[in-house]
């Protein structure tokens, strides 16, 4: 009987437990042996695989994280580490592996497939930066969790008159900072794709204090700026109470949204059905509302695209 291992890898996406889900019980209709790996690479280097049934995954749909955990190993770059890993799957008899992270994930398994190990990969990442795939499982949720956090905060700079910077994750990939900042209405996104300099924020904001604004919100991908010091300048020469405030990991936590469910769930049924289809490595993602399967070198050398009409959608909104 054929078998099917699963793992995750690199940060935890709210989603990748209904993904896990959906490749089990579909892999077990389709007669394969089902086995998870536990703690990502770091695990199956250390031969943590253990065979699961269909209970394995009953009413996790609906949890946050991953059952099966995740870590990161570095040395998992080194070619004996790789082939290590690679033997702790053949030794049970396991040539299929599905995948499910973000683009280190991707680069992992491609390594893997050089050892005769065939991969699928699903992108559970919620920094939505892979080019394969218009949205990746979690992206969404922690978008809802940014816009609550945001609600939450305009409340008080409304009552305080008061400017709040938030800083939001997504260091090479502006998406969450663009939707989020859409979503709630900020007067700024400040991303690596809209670079501004400290002038022009602060001449922004002093523009719309001018023209009437009682309070001001400010996005900001992580690393892009320090948000304190960025507070302590717009409160100096702006003359207005400013406060900084970072989401950090929050962001990963919480049920994943319906719509992250659907997404993983239709994501995991295509990539059983992908190991008949793929050579070697592949990978899943969702172009136009359609579930697609990709070539998994090729998806690693797209270039990421970026859609600045919605830049100037958040301008005209303000």
């Amino acid at each position: 009987m054929a078998k099917i291992a699963i793992l995750t890898s690199g940060g935890d996406a709210p989603g990748m437990n209904a993904a896990i889900r959906a490749v089990v019980r579909s892999a077990l209709v389709e007669g394969f042996e089902t086995y998870v790996v536990y703690d990502g690479y770091k695990g199956l280097y250390e031969g943590k695989i253990k065979q699961v049934e269909r209970y394995f995954v009953s009413e996790i749909i609906n949890r946050g994280g991953t059952i099966i955990g995740t870590a990161r190993l570095p040395q998992f770059v080194n070619v004996d580490v790789q082939e290590k890993s690679a033997n702790n799957l053949k030794d049970l008899g396991i040539k299929n592996l599905v995948v499910i992270g973000g683009d280190g994930s991707y680069r992992g398994a491609l390594a893997l497939s050089k050892f005769g190990i065939k991969c699928v990969c699903l992108p559970g990442t919620i920094d939505n930066d892979l080019s394969s795939t218009d949205f990746t499982i979690g992206f969404d949720t922690a978008l809802n969790t940014i816009i609550e956090a945001v609600d939450k905060l305009r409340d008080t700079s409304s009552s305080h008159q008061r400017c709040s910077i938030i800083e939001v994750m997504g260091r090479n990939c502006g998406d969450l900072a663009l939707y989020s900042g859409i979503a709630a209405g900020a007067e700024l996104i400040l991303s690596s794709e809209r670079v501004m300099t400290k002038e022009m924020i602060l001449n922004e904001l002093i523009q719309a204090k001018s023209e009437g604004k009682r309070h001001e919100i400010v996005i900001v991908s992580e690393k892009l700026f320090d948000v304190n010091k960025l507070a302590e300048e717009i409160q100096q020469k702006v003359g207005m109470e400013a406060r900084a405030t970072i989401l950090g990991h929050l962001q990963r936590g919480g049920k994943p949204s319906a719509f992250d469910r659907v997404l993983a769930s239709r994501m995991g049924s295509r990539a059983v059905e992908a190991f008949e289809s793929c050579y070697s490595s592949c990978c899943i993602g969702v172009k136009n509302n359609q579930v697609v399967v990709m070539d998994l070198e090729t998806s690693l050398k797209m270039p990421r695209m970026v859609d600045l009409r919605l830049y100037t959608d958040s301008e005209r909104l303000k």
